[in-house]
C-alpha cells in the first residue's frame, strides 16, 4: 500500500489521465447516469483518486465521500470542487481494505480503483465486503477492474517496442503487474474472473461493461475527431459494452449491481 500511495503522490497525474482517456470518461459517465438516479442520494467513492466522478456527482446533488490512499488526489480534489462550485461531504484519507472510520450507510458505493491494485484475491474480496459493509440494502454498487489484455492494448494503440511476445501474453495467465514493468503494483483481470468474483457476492447484476472494446487501440485518433464523428463513435462503443465477444478486449471493466 505504502508503494502504491507513493506513486500516486509524486508520479502520476490522475485527473489528466481522464483527460486523456474520454472514452473511459464518458462511456463510465454515461452508465453512471444512466443507474444512479434519485435526488441527494448518499454516496461513498472509495479510490476515487482525484474526485472526478466524485465531483460530477456532487454537481447533480448527491452527498459525496471521497475516500483515497493518496493525500493529494484528496488535495487535487478539493481544489477541483471548489473551481466547479461545489463541496464534498467529506474527504478520507484511508483504504479500501479497513472502512472502520466510515460511518453510516449509502445509496451508492463506488468501488472504482482499489480492485486494480490488490493482486491477492482475499484482499479484492476483503474490499467487496467492506463495501457491502457500508452499502444501504437495494443500494447500487459500482466496480470498475482493468482487464488483462489492456497492456497488449496500450502496446498496440502506440506500437511501441516490447523485448518478448511471450512476457506481453503471460498477463493474460497471471495478471499481476510488478513495479519494474511500468506503473505500479497492479492485478488486472480476466474477464470472466471480474465477473465471478462479483458474483460470489449474491448481489443482482446490472451491467457487466468492456468500457473502450473496439475503441481502445484508436483512442488517439478518436480523441482528435470532430466533435460530432467523436459521438459517434462514442456511441458506437457504448452500444458494444456489453457485448461478450468484445468484452475481454477492453482496457476497464464496469460492474453495477445491487444489493438485495
Amino acid at each position: 500500500m505504502e508503494e502504491i500511495e507513493r506513486w500516486y503522490d509524486t508520479q502520476y497525474d490522475e485527473w489528466e489521465r481522464l483527460e486523456r482517456h474520454r472514452i473511459e470518461y464518458d462511456i463510465t459517465r454515461r452508465y453512471l447516469d444512466e443507474y444512479i438516479t434519485g435526488e441527494q442520494l448518499r454516496v461513498l467513492d472509495i479510490g476515487g483518486g482525484p474526485g472526478r466522478y466524485s465531483i460530477d456527482l456532487a454537481e447533480q446533488g448527491h452527498e459525496v465521500t471521497l475516500l483515497d490512499l493518496s493525500m493529494r488526489h484528496l488535495e487535487v480534489a478539493r481544489t477541483k470542487a471548489k473551481e466547479r462550485g461545489v463541496a464534498l461531504k467529506d474527504y478520507i484519507h484511508g483504504n479500501a481494505l479497513d472502512l472502520s472510520g466510515v460511518h453510516g450507510e449509502f445509496d451508492v458505493i463506488l468501488l472504482m480503483g482499489p480492485l486494480y491494485h490488490l493482486v491477492e484475491e482475499k484482499d479484492r474480496k476483503k474490499a467487496v465486503e467492506e463495501a457491502l459493509n457500508r452499502l444501504k440494502r437495494g443500494g447500487l454498487l459500482v466496480a470498475s477492474f482493468i482487464s488483462n489484455y489492456a497492456p497488449l492494448q496500450d502496446y498496440l494503440a502506440q506500437l511501441r517496442p516490447f523485448d518478448s511476445v511471450d512476457q506481453l501474453l503471460d498477463y493474460l495467465n497471471h495478471g499481476v503487474n510488478q513495479v519494474a514493468q511500468g506503473f505500479t503494483t497492479a492485478y488486472f483481470s480476466g474477464y470472466p474472473e471480474a465477473r465471478n468474483l462479483m458474483a460470489s457476492f449474491g448481489l443482482t447484476e446490472l451491467i457487466f461493461a468492456g468500457v473502450e472494446n473496439i475503441l481502445g487501440s484508436k483512442e488517439a485518433e478518436i480523441n482528435e475527431l470532430e466533435e460530432p464523428e467523436y459521438q459517434k463513435w462514442l456511441e458506437i462503443g457504448y452500444r458494444l459494452s456489453q457485448d461478450e465477444f468484445l468484452i475481454g478486449t477492453s482496457q476497464h471493466f464496469l460492474y453495477i449491481g445491487r444489493k438485495s
